[in-house]
């Protein structure tokens, strides 16, 4: 059977090859009826569209930009699987800034060119930087709010207010929390979230940090934590909690016999640790669905609304009832 081609079309209907193109790349120039016919026989004849032809005629690249901070953190490989396939036929162009928030602008100025929109997981360039990278070009923020950009967020108060609940349930009225990241948003949102819940209530709360979003991070947060009498830590994100709990085992205190730790961001090392992970979750799927979609819009020319969603705490092995007298007298002066 012949290549069914937009000359075949145009032969079939007595029309122009030029008329038939516009009407799948330029169809505000063809009329309705016209239009309608085209592409009445193009389905009968099972005609399909060059993508690159129409791309070429369009301007668009089919193509968005993600650019993470750094790929080897275990939160950012469930976001990225989900958004690509949130994203449908639209090829995913993945840029990772290794950890160094100055190569961020850097990056984005490259993607510029390649791609439709770029959207921005979790940056950690100042505000200021980010806008100037990337010019006009369509950009949505994940995890974070920049000014004059629209975002898709996790909020994750309530969840960590229920946490800390769950934790005063269970008898624990020292708290440590393990501040993260300077200048990180989530750091800040996290840490306003834990200060607000211990105003309105009868703890003794001790914070400790920054200490840097890693496991080694966390294996230095032990240390401070293990100089307080703290039955419990909230720790910035799941990757910090294991090295905390990491640096307690290592220090002869057991988790949670003698301390009690929590996470936030439900990476897959927080199912399998052990113990596993009291911690926070972030909606991947939905965040996904709902980045694309703010995405599409903007590069659309519209201007999409930030989203915020609700994150979900889930209790695990990780936080137990708080030690009696003398069994949380661990100390270590020595580095790990």
């Amino acid at each position: 059977m012949p290549k069914v081609t937009i000359y075949s079309i145009a032969e079939d209907l007595g029309i122009h090859a030029s008329t038939v193109s516009r009407a799948f790349s330029r169809p505000e120039l063809v009329r309705s009826d016209v239009r309608a016919r085209v592409l009445e026989t193009a389905e009968h004849l099972g005609f399909q569209p060059s993508r690159t032809a129409q791309r070429l005629a369009t301007g668009n690249t089919g193509a968005i930009g993600l650019l993470v901070p750094d790929i080897t953190n275990p939160f950012f490989p469930p976001m990225i699987r989900a958004l690509q396939a949130a994203a449908g036929d639209s090829t995913v162009i993945l840029v990772d800034a290794e950890g160094r928030s100055t190569d961020e602008p850097a990056l984005i100025a490259r993607l510029r060119a390649q791609v439709d929109g770029i959207l921005l997981a979790s940056p950690l360039a100042s505000d200021e930087a980010l806008r100037a990278a990337l010019g006009a070009t369509p950009a949505v923020v994940l995890n974070r709010e920049v000014d004059g950009l629209p975002s898709v967020s996790c909020d994750t108060t309530g969840a960590l207010q229920q946490a800390a609940e769950h934790i005063y349930a269970l008898g624990h009225r020292r708290i440590a929390l393990l501040t993260g990241t300077v200048g990180s948003w989530a750091a800040g949102q996290r840490r306003a979230a834990i200060r607000s819940w211990a105003e309105v209530t009868d703890v003794e709360l001790t914070e400790l940090g920054p200490f840097d979003a890693s496991y080694r991070g966390g294996r230095e947060a032990a240390l401070e934590v293990l100089k307080t009498d703290a039955t419990a830590a909230f720790a910035f994100d799941d990757l910090t909690a294991c090295g905390v709990i990491a640096g307690l085992s290592e220090a002869g205190c057991h988790v949670p016999e003698q301390r009690s730790v929590v996470g936030c961001d439900d990476v897959l090392l927080a199912r399998v640790l052990t113990p596993t992970l009291s911690t926070v979750s972030t909606p991947d799927d939905q965040l996904a669905e709902e980045a694309i979609a703010a995405l599409r819009a903007a590069i659309d020319g519209d201007t999409p609304r930030s989203t915020l969603l609700d994150g979900v705490f889930t209790p695990r092995r990780s936080t137990g009832i708080a030690p009696g007298p003398g069994l949380c007298a661990t100390r270590i002066s020595e580095p790990l």
